[in-house]
Parts: C-alpha cells; structure tokens; sequence
C-alpha cells in the first residue's frame, strides 16, 4: 500500500507514518513546516520523504491520511480531494493497526505519553513490542505479540481503536471546542473503555470522574484511596525522584522508585506497573527497569545552557501546567522558578483562562506568549487573547521570540517553556541570549 499522509510532522501523524513504513508500505508525507521538528528523528531513520509543496503524484493506489490540525480547505487537502486518492481518517488507519496485536492502550485527560513510555519501557525490556507514543515516537516489531498504544480521545480518536486492555489515568474537562461538557467526555470515555476494551480496565480509582463510570468489564481501581484494588502507599518526593509503595489490598506487592518528579507521575508509573503485572511481568524486573526509565520527548526535557537550566515541557491544560510547576520544585526546590507559557487554542484560552493564571502563579515569575493556532480561526472567537490570563496572572507579562530578553532578569532560575504548540523558537532565543 502507499500512504501519503498530510501533516506529518504533527505528533501523532508521524507516530503513525513510521508504523505504516514499519509494516512495509510505501509512505510518504506533507507539511507547511519546514524547519525541523522533534517528531522528525524517526521519520528521517525510515528515509521516508516530505513535501512541502505540491510535486507529489496521487493516483489511484494512494491512501491519504491528513491531521486534524489542516483544514479541508487547505491546498493540499483539496488537491488530494481532486485527485483520484482515496481518503481514510487517521483514528480509522490507527485503528486496523490496533486490531493486529495485543493491545494496551492508555487514555486519560492528563498522562497518557508518560504512561505509554513506561509501558513501552517496561515490555520492550522483556518481550518483542511495538508502540505508538504520542510525541511522535513509533515502531512496529514484526515479532512482537503486544502493542502499547497513546489512545487520545481528541476528536473522540480512539473510537476507532480495538483493545485487549485499557488503562485511564484521570478524565477532566478538555477539548472544548470538541465536547459539550465534562458529561459529554465521561460519556465517550465510557464507550471507549466498555466497547472498546476487550478484556479488561486499568483505572485511577481516586477520580471522581472514572468512578462516575458504569463499567461493563473488570476494572482494577489504583490511587491512595482504601477503597481501590491496589493502593499506593508511602510515597516520597525528593530531588532523585520518586518512591513509593504498592498493595494489594493489605498485601504488600513491592517497593518502587522511578527517576519521575510529582505525585502524578507515580500514579501513572502504578498504572504502568498494573498493567505488566497483569501480563505476567515479574515484579523484580519491573522494579529494576524502572530505575533506567527515561520519559518521553517534550516531557519535562532538561537542558542546561552555561549554568542555566532550561526545561521544555508539553504542558497546555492548566492541570498539567500545575503538577509540573510542582514537579519543577520538587527537584529544583532552592531555585526560582519561572515559567513560560504558549497557549495552542482559542477555545482552551476562552474555556480555562482563570485557571491558567492560578496554575502558572505557582511560578515565582509568570510570561505568556500571544495565542499560537492552527486549527481554529480567531474570527470566530472575537476577542479571546493571552492578556485574559494576564489579566487575573499577578505579576504577568507577555513575551514573544523578540523580546525574550526579559528572561535576562531572571538569574538563579529553572526556566519552564510550556506548551503543546511549538515553543523551540522560544527556547532557542533563549539559548542565544544566554551563549
């Protein structure tokens, strides 16, 4: 087959063209960016080709995939939609790939990418895997049984997707230009989880919103609460990392430690553990191999530039943005912390604007950057800009690639870019100031 997929540079799009060259098809790729982009790497390792204008060839043997983030509008979609190409979504092509293997997927608001990383960690120790990771890291081992899968429910994407087992680290309001309502996820994540799911469900019991669920199939609840299958218990924070431990029950299962800063990172390493538990994964292992644990692109990814520490974080709810800034001082906890902030839609700026401001007020010093999107036009969200979080962020100020000189006020400090859009413009400035 011959695959030409429209956006590949996005996460998720080049995650999916490496699987499919990993499969043996022919793949190819479209983009408007053409400066390098972190999910190019595997890309590039594959020798598969990217267009930035409109040279390639469609006929009739070529299937077209194109991001949610290109409008139907766009030159290229609608030269592809004139030509004699047939058209599939990317949730239905990631979808038939899901049907190949022993699925475990991870869906969830928050900590889907980490969670996927440590699964894939964990498997890849011990048996052939292949995985889609959504920050455009994906392989498909032709001997491998299992697959470890990022299930986003953007777009309600994992519909589509078959699984033996299912992981939910947490459901909160999110994509709301997407879903009606907080009732509107839980509803499409119960559909996922009881539809979806073959065998059996992995879920963060101390959450409201998951217990609001009527499951259908077995669930192990895990968290700190008494009431869930497997409790996490004695944890502790430090600047090393985290320990903690886990029960079942009253019965202890082992004491673990991961290089992962934040109490949300040792839910979702408890949720990792579940799963490779249930699968046959012997304990000791698991323990071993979770101290080698490296998280994925864009996660809390460290950089020190002349004395200066640098981290570039994919944060852009306000709830990532919170645990991460928590995070940040878990193990830098003498320095001043500072953050910068891009917000990637006019909707999440329109639906979350006060919580953004009280989440990024956990900095000592708080920038945000004008409104960065391409996937919504801002006519049709009038006046809705960065100064509405300015505007409740004590102390905040706006900032852009021109004038990130402001940063040079800031000695002594972890400096935190933030966000799911492209912030390495930012951080590259940032770099030449400080060189």
């Amino acid at each position: 087959m011959k695959y030409y997929c429209i956006g590949i540079k996005g996460t998720g799009m080049s995650t999916l063209a490496q699987m499919l060259k990993d499969l043996g098809h022919d793949v190819y790729g479209y983009d408007d960016q053409k400066e390098e982009k972190f999910t190019q790497k595997g890309l590039e390792e594959r020798k598969i080709p990217i267009f930035y204008d409109d040279s390639f060839s469609f006929d009739k043997d070529v299937i077209v995939t194109a991001s949610k983030a290109f409008s139907e509008k766009h030159p290229e979609i609608q030269r592809a939609r004139q030509s004699e190409a047939v058209f599939q979504n990317y949730n239905q092509v990631v979808g038939e790939i899901t049907k190949q293997f022993r699925t475990i997927a991870v869906c969830g608001t928050h900590g889907k990418t980490t969670t996927t990383s440590l699964l894939k960690h964990l498997f890849t120790k011990f048996v052939p895997t292949s995985y889609f990771i959504g920050d455009g890291t994906g392989k498909i081992d032709q001997e491998s049984h299992y697959l470890v899968l990022e299930a986003d429910e953007f777009n309600r994407h994992f519909l589509a997707y078959s699984t033996a087992i299912s992981i939910v680290t947490c459901i909160e309001l999110e994509h709301t230009e997407i879903y009606r309502d907080i009732e509107d996820i839980i509803t499409t994540f119960s559909t996922f989880l009881n539809q979806n799911t073959k065998e059996k469900v992995i879920a963060y019991g101390d959450d409201i919103h998951i217990r609001k669920i009527a499951f259908e199939k077995p669930v192990l609840f895990y968290g700190e609460g008494k009431e869930n299958d497997y409790q996490v218990r004695n944890i502790q924070l430090n600047t090393t990392g985290s320990t903690f431990d886990l029960y079942h029950h009253d019965e202890k299962v082992g004491q673990f430690s991961v290089p992962l800063y934040g109490k949300h990172m040792v839910m979702n390493t408890a949720a990792a553990i579940l799963a490779a538990k249930e699968e046959g994964l012997p304990i000791q292992e698991i323990q071993e191999a979770l101290l080698s644990f490296q998280n994925a692109k864009r996660r809390f990814q460290e950089t020190i530039v002349n004395g200066h520490i640098i981290i570039d974080d994919y944060a852009h709810h306000p709830t990532e943005i919170k645990v991460t800034l928590e995070a940040v001082r878990q193990k830098y906890p003498h320095k001043k912390l500072v953050v910068v902030f891009r917000p990637n839609t006019y909707s999440r700026t329109q639906a979350f604007h006060k919580e953004f401001a009280e989440a990024l007020s956990i900095a000592d010093k708080a920038y945000v950057t004008p409104i960065l999107c391409d996937r919504e036009d801002p006519n049709e969200y009038g006046n809705v800009t960065s100064e509405m979080i300015l505007k409740d962020l004590k102390g905040g100020k706006l900032i852009d690639e021109n004038s990130i000189e402001q940063l040079e006020e800031d000695q002594n400090a972890v400096v935190v870019f933030m966000g799911c859009a492209t912030v390495s413009h930012l951080i590259e400035a940032y770099k030449a100031l400080l060189s």
